[in-house]
Parts: structure tokens; C-alpha cells; sequence
């Protein structure tokens, strides 16, 4: 098989997952991650002749998007602030909204040596995408969940930084320390709203990591909020990513926590996505 052949294949097998620029899309990142070709090579090198596990791999990809399956699960990895990382059912796939938090974070605290803390880390995005760009930080994260951890810290290796990861519920959070920074992008989307959410979301991505009882829609908040208060050095910033229907429920909180300078910021969409305070 060609690698025309294999695109042809691909997009005759993926007409009506998706709108066909989306489809187009896709089928970059199949030919980059999967055949290694980037947008000049598929350009250039159409007649090139695709390894031999090319046709039943193509076919598994078809079946699995068309089952509504996310690409980055498929693929198994997903570009966050220009690095790739791992991610499997067990971490959420990152989002654009989150690079922005951490954009934010970078750009208002320039300090070096500052101590960083993630709470409920995921596959480490955060915090190793703040390894990495803050100066010389001692970065930790915490999730409750194993099989997220064991992600986190392959991310961690793969791209060669050093972030101490633990074993913690954000419900009742360790390791008991001082923070200069403390980030989370918890649970916050109510269960009532899962319906209107997209199959390749609600079906495939980890539950645990997303949802929130209808009749307790701050309930992590109303559990870090105050971790932070006590947790972080005096000056210290919380930076929070928010369910935006609840932007005046989160500031109130973080005010009755004591936090001084409550921010709600819009993502880039215009949509109130985030909550930074001082302590």
C-alpha cells in the first residue's frame, strides 16, 4: 500500500465521523504519529510504499474513530503546550483552555526556585509543562488515581524533567507542605450536563476525572480552596480552571477562604474558564 492509497482509504472509511475539514485533520495526525510522514512528506512522497502492518492498521483506526473513540486515545499521545504526551483511558485527553492556564501562570510568576504543586495531575501536563518552563521549580502532583500516576510519571521521564508524583485524593489532599504556586484543573462538569456533551467525551474519558454531582457542583473547589489557604506561603497564587456557570460561586468561596486579589479570567473563547487568587 501507497501512501495516497492509505489517505484515500482513510477518508473514504472516516466520511461522516466528522465535518471533512475535521476529517483532514485527523488524517495528519494519523500520517504524522502513526507512518511519521509530517505535512511536507505527505505532500512529496505520495507513491512511498507504507510499512506491511499498514492496511490492518488503517482498518483498526476506521473502526475504532468511527466507534466514536477519541484520536489522541487512538493514537495514544496528545500535543499540550508543544510537547507530546502519553495519554490513555485513564488521564483526560488535555485541552486547549488548559495551555492557556498554564500560559498564565508562566507569564505572572517569574520567580525562580518557586514550589509548585498539581492537584490531581492527570497525564502531568501541568505540572510537567511548568517543569519545564518556570525556572529551576520543585514541581509536585497528586491524583487519586494509579493508573493516572503511572502516565504522569512516563510523561515526566519521556521529556526529561523531575516532578515528585503522589498518591492523593483532592478530597483530603497530602503532601503537607508550603507552595509558592499551587494549580488544579479538577472535576467540575455537573452530571446533568453530560448529555450535551460530544460521544467521544462522555463515552471514552475517564468519569471520575470530569464529573460532579448536580447538587454539590464546587466540591473540589470547597476542598482545595481551603487546603490552599493553609498550604501556601504567604503571597502565594491559587490557580484554578472552573466550570464557567460557576465563576461567582468560585470567587465567593475563594474570598471566604481569605484569598486576597480573586480573578475570574475568560479562556480565548470569551467563556469565564479560570479563578486566580493570593493569598
Amino acid at each position: 500500500m501507497i501512501l495516497k492509497e492509505a489517505i484515500e482509504q482513510l477518508k473514504s472509511g472516516l466520511a461522516g465521523v466528522a465535518e471533512p475539514q475535521e476529517v483532514q485533520a485527523m488524517i495528519r495526525v494519523i500520517c504524522e504519529d502513526v507512518f511519521n510522514y509530517d505535512q511536507v512528506d505527505v505532500a512529496l512522497r505520495q507513491e512511498s510504499e507504507l510499512p506491511d502492518f499498514a492496511q490492518e492498521r488503517i482498518a483498526d483506526l476506521i473502526t475504532r474513530l468511527r466507534r466514536h473513540e477519541p484520536l489522541q486515545y487512538v493514537v495514544g499521545q496528545a500535543l499540550f503546550h508543544g510537547h507530546k504526551f502519553k495519554v490513555t483511558p485513564a488521564v483526560l485527553i488535555p485541552r486547549p483552555e488548559t495551555e492557556q492556564l498554564v500560559d498564565l501562570i508562566i507569564d505572572e510568576n517569574e520567580g525562580s526556585d518557586l514550589r509548585v504543586l498539581d492537584m490531581g495531575t492527570g497525564s502531568g501536563c501541568i505540572a510537567i509543562s511548568l517543569a519545564r518552563a518556570l525556572k529551576f521549580p520543585q514541581v509536585d502532583a497528586l491524583d487519586v488515581s494509579r493508573d493516572a500516576l503511572e502516565v504522569a510519571r512516563e510523561n515526566a521521564a519521556t521529556l526529561k524533567v523531575k516532578v515528585r508524583f503522589f498518591e492523593s485524593d483532592m478530597l483530603a489532599p497530602q503532601p503537607a507542605a508550603r507552595y509558592d504556586i499551587i494549580v488544579s484543573n479538577p472535576p467540575y462538569v455537573c452530571w446533568s450536563e453530560r448529555e450535551a456533551m460530544e460521544p467521544n467525551v462522555k463515552d471514552y474519558e475517564p468519569g471520575q476525572a470530569l464529573f460532579v454531582p448536580d447538587n454539590d457542583p464546587l466540591l473540589f473547589y470547597k476542598a482545595i480552596a481551603p487546603y490552599a489557604a493553609q498550604s501556601l506561603e504567604r503571597g502565594g497564587r491559587l490557580y484554578l480552571e472552573i466550570n464557567q456557570r460557576f465563576g461567582n460561586e468560585v470567587k465567593r468561596l475563594l474570598e471566604d477562604c481569605g484569598f486576597d486579589e480573586v480573578r475570574i479570567i475568560d479562556d480565548s473563547f470569551g467563556n469565564p474558564r479560570f479563578a486566580a487568587a493570593t493569598r
